[in-house]
């Protein structure tokens, strides 16, 4: 049987001393694994081959076969760590709360147990005119139910 648990241990203890972190590790069907990983500067295709290897290395396809997938918490990852969050400070974040609300906008600080945001939103001045508003937002990490990274070109 395999064991989420030990296996996050397992990579946590090989990239310890590293810049490099698990986010998360997902056991499905008690055959499929799949380990997400995130870094303050950046994975590489190296980084998973390397912590694929070491899984590899510890589990027994004889007692147990499996499928294992090894990679970034690509940007459709949501945030689910502390550390994320400190590494995405000037980058705009979209919010669902446990309250049901969406917040867009700017991380701009992040503490213990929450962050601030600069959210933005277009209000209407009158019927042709539109003006852009922003607001200063403190979130508790406690009512986030999703964060995730948005893209932008600009």
């Amino acid at each position: 049987m395999l064991n989420k648990t030990e296996i996050q241990q397992w990579v946590e203890d090989f990239l310890k001393d590293t810049d490099r972190f698990v986010v998360e590790v997902v056991v499905k069907n008690n055959d499929k694994i799949f380990v997400f990983l995130d870094s303050d500067s950046a994975i590489t295709i190296e980084h998973c081959v390397q912590v694929s290897k070491m899984i590899e290395s510890r589990l027994d396809r004889e007692k147990s076969d499996f499928e294992l997938k090894v990679s970034s918490a690509g940007i459709d990852h949501p945030l689910l760590l502390h550390r994320q969050y400190i590494k995405n400070i000037g980058r705009k974040l979209s919010i669902d709360t446990k309250a049901g609300k969406k917040v867009v906008g700017t991380l701009l600080e992040v503490f213990p147990d929450r962050l601030v945001i600069q959210e933005q939103y277009e209000t209407k001045k009158s019927k042709s005119k539109q003006a852009t508003t922003q607001e200063r937002l403190e979130l508790s990490f406690a009512d986030i139910s999703r964060a995730l990274v948005q893209i932008s070109f600009n």
